[in-house]
């Protein structure tokens, strides 16, 4: 027994394993003969040295030679015609007689095409003709209807264990499924008392590298009749040995890896053969095969209805392992129903996503979740801390691959910054909400101290020997525990599609919002066109007979004066003085439409000429109100409108200036750095300050928080203007303040910093 910490150990080098050129061995198994055929005149242009020991002939006697020439007349013809077919794997087994000084031998030909050469590959065999179909159906049908009829998963791979031992004799039949590291474990197994038990041990990812993997999805049968066989080497024309490495993939008589027949031979097999089972395209598993009393060859038709039994059983992989789950599954999909409820209700759906109950940790059974959106991270359950939590989504967005749910049970092996908050995230689902600005939901489980039963030392794939290094397999399969760190409980499917389905849900109703946010934004920037061009017009319009106003009740004061009553002389100054107050109002109101319809003439922009200009038009104020003003350091350039910008500042300053009654006052004006906003520009003083309740409404137009000629009167628009220049800008204004604490006046410029990660 030992103890390992996931994805640490120090494994033997496997690369030469991986690197090996399986695909083109340069030589076939000898229990059958392979010829390379040019078409169409069906010339052999390579062969395999083993000819003259299963055909009679020997192989440099046969290259240059027609296939034809070695065939009865009675046969050549549809030979002839089924290599030709454009259907020619439909015509396999072919069944050839070979005449040789008088004698005749029997073969299966099983044929295809590759890389634009013709194989054929010839077995012996003992019968003249093809086995009927519905000899091939008697023997296919029950093993149909008893997989078809598999209550489960587990009894879906016993029966198919059962069923092809019963086809092929084999002392140990196992079924074999893939976790997501390629490593497997048995499911089920059919043997002979004397075979020793594999149920439920697992085996190591280096006992079948990436390359035999890509060989299983393409080749759904491999079979390898004698582990002791000395490879025939093949043999070719001059002109055909110019091109190179003949590709093999395809071949059923293809060598093998020296290092694979060692491994079989250290496991006791005499024989071997692997059915391929895939699901939605990808290599879910193997039946494997193994015969302990010596070498078993398998004739083609057995062979085919062992390879119909493994797509059978495959074609019901999906439906059977559904029904391991479920009930999680329809659990998943109703808490699913009321997080999408949740969310299409509430405005913030991150907020809603991390609200009790905690269903988000139910739908994949995580102990913690968070949610990143829009620079902002909602935390569930047991998480990271927030700087463990940055550097996390930091790493997330930085993977070269795009994966829009990407899971693991090992967080360790890919991310080892991990082994910090293994406690709470040894496990992750990370499902990505889009592809630009790195918004994530994230699912985390704790680390589970796990032991696993190995078929042998997995640790130890291969011994090396001698001086030149050559790769052995583990010569033992007894069971071997071993146990394991840093890893959570796997993921299930059922629950990544969970994952996956709430991530569509996010998407779904996040464009939705865009697409209403766009539609307010249109409507609203219609209306404000319109506001701004009644505005404009009326504030002109009214201007004239309120000047009338202003003129006639002027000359009355002026040359009537005396013969007005006090009462209704105090009333004309009342008119006087209203009217200038109008006056005052509709400029505030035409000059708030004129920067809304003016053109700003945006560029890069020095600020601190900017400031000196607006301190030395304040000077005289800044003097009388006997106020300090403070610029901690230079501030940065900016693309913006110069005059624009002058008047911002002004009317900031002033305000600063003249709503403070300490008695000494300052005004500091400055910036600083922030993740997400850029560069943030202030003006800060030590004035009245003003209420958080009032930190919305001072922005309103002609809203004044004093009485009118408190602080030195005023309109009310100077802070409505203000915040209308920084939104031309692409910007932003807000203010931080407090009564009696003075106030802070923050603003960007430019267009804001995509959201994103700090």
């Amino acid at each position: 027994m030992s103890t390992d910490v996931a994805g640490t150990h120090l494994a033997a080098d496997l690369s030469t394993c991986e690197r090996e050129p399986i695909h083109i061995p340069g030589a076939i198994q000898p229990h059958g003969v392979l010829l390379v055929l040019r078409e169409p005149s069906l010339t052999i242009c390579q062969a395999s040295e083993n000819t003259e020991a299963l055909l009679g002939i020997p192989v440099h006697s046969l290259l240059g030679r027609s296939l034809e020439s070695l065939l009865p007349e009675s046969q050549a013809r549809s030979i002839r015609a089924s290599l030709l077919s454009d259907r020619l794997e439909d015509n396999n087994p072919l069944k050839l007689a070979i005449q040789d000084d008088g004698s005749t031998r029997l073969f299966d030909g099983i044929a295809h095409r590759h890389q634009g050469r013709l194989f054929l590959e010839l077995e012996p065999s003992t019968q003249q003709d093809a086995l009927p179909f519905f000899g091939f159906y008697h023997q296919a049908r029950g093993a149909m209807s008893r997989l078809r009829d598999a209550r489960d998963l587990r009894a879906l791979c016993e029966e198919a264990a059962r069923e092809v031992r019963r086809l092929t004799g084999f002392d140990r039949v196992i079924i074999y499924r893939f976790d997501a590291d390629w490593n497997g474990q048995v499911l089920a197994e059919d043997r002979v008392e004397t075979a020793d038990p594999y149920m439920g041990l697992h085996f190591p990812a280096s006992d079948i590298p990436r390359q035999a993997r890509e060989l299983y999805l393409l080749n759904l049968l491999r079979i390898i009749p004698a582990v002791h066989y000395v490879p025939a080497r093949i043999l070719s024309l001059p002109d055909e040995a110019a091109q190179g490495p003949l590709d093999m993939s395809f071949c059923v008589l293809r060598s093998v890896s020296p290092v694979h027949l060692e491994y079989l031979r250290n496991m006791g097999a005499g024989c071997s053969m692997s059915i391929s089972l895939i699901k939605e395209g990808r290599l879910w598993g193997l039946i494997s095969c193994t015969h302990m009393s010596g070498a078993k060859y398998l004739p083609y038709e057995v062979r085919t209805a062992c390879e119909f039994v493994g797509q059978f059983m495959s074609s019901f992989l999906a439906t059977k392992e559904g029904y391991e789950n479920y009930d999680q599954r329809i659990r998943a999909k109703s808490i699913q129903g009321r997080l999408l409820e949740r969310m299409t209700r509430g405005l913030d759906f991150a907020a809603e996503l991390c609200r009790s109950p905690p269903e988000l940790l139910e739908l994949t059974g995580a102990s913690g979740a968070a949610v990143y959106f829009n620079g902002r991270t909602t935390i569930l359950g047991k998480a990271p801390s927030d700087e463990q939590l940055q550097g996390l989504f930091r790493w997330l967005a930085g993977r070269p691959e795009s994966q829009d749910v990407f899971s693991t049970s090992c967080l360790l092996k890919h991310y080892p910054e991990s082994e910090d908050f293994k406690d709470v995230a040894a496990g992750l689902i990370a499902a990505s909400m889009s592809r630009g600005r790195h918004h994530y939901v994230l699912w985390f489980r704790p680390e589970v101290v796990q032991t696993v039963e190995w078929g042998g030392n997995p640790h130890k794939p291969v011994d090396v020997q001698g001086e030149e290094p050559r790769l052995h397999p583990r010569k033992s399969f007894a069971l071997w525990q071993e146990t394991v760190r840093g890893k959570s409980l796997p993921w299930k499917d059922y629950e990544l599609e969970a994952a996956q389905d709430l991530r569509r849900s996010i998407i779904d109703i996040v464009l939705e919002r865009s697409e209403e946010l766009l539609k307010l934004n249109t409507e609203l920037e219609r209306s404000n066109v319109e506001l701004d061009s009644f505005a404009y017009a009326a504030s002109h319009d009214l201007k004239e007979p309120l000047r009338g106003i202003h003129n006639y009740a002027s000359l009355v004061l002026r040359e009537d004066a005396e013969a007005l009553k006090p009462s209704n002389r105090t009333r004309m100054d009342t008119v006087v003085r209203l009217t200038q107050r109008m006056e005052s109002l509709i400029n505030s109101l035409l000059h708030y439409a004129q920067v809304g319809r003016m053109e700003l003439s945006l560029r890069e922009t020095d600020l601190n000429e900017v400031l000196t200009s607006v301190l030395e038009s304040l000077k005289p104020r800044i003097e009388e109100a006997r106020a300090e003003v403070r610029i901690p350091a230079p501030l940065p350039s900016a693309r913006c409108d110069r005059v624009r910008m002058m008047e911002a500042f002004t009317n900031l300053i002033t305000n600063a200036i003249k709503y403070n009654d300490k008695e000494l006052r300052w005004v500091e004006i400055g910036f600083r750095e922030e993740p997400e906003l850029g560069t943030v520009y202030f003006v800060r003083d030590n004035g009245i300050g003003i209420k958080p309740e009032y930190h919305d409404t001072i922005f309103r137009i002609f809203k004044r928080l004093h009485g009118r000629d408190k602080y030195g009167g005023g309109t009310g628009t100077g802070l409505t203007i203000v915040k209308r220049l920084i939104e031309r800008h692409n910007g932003r204004m807000w203010l931080e303040s407090f009564p009696g604490e003075g106030s802070t006046f923050f603003f960007t410029l430019g267009s804001e910093k995509a959201v994103g990660l700090p």
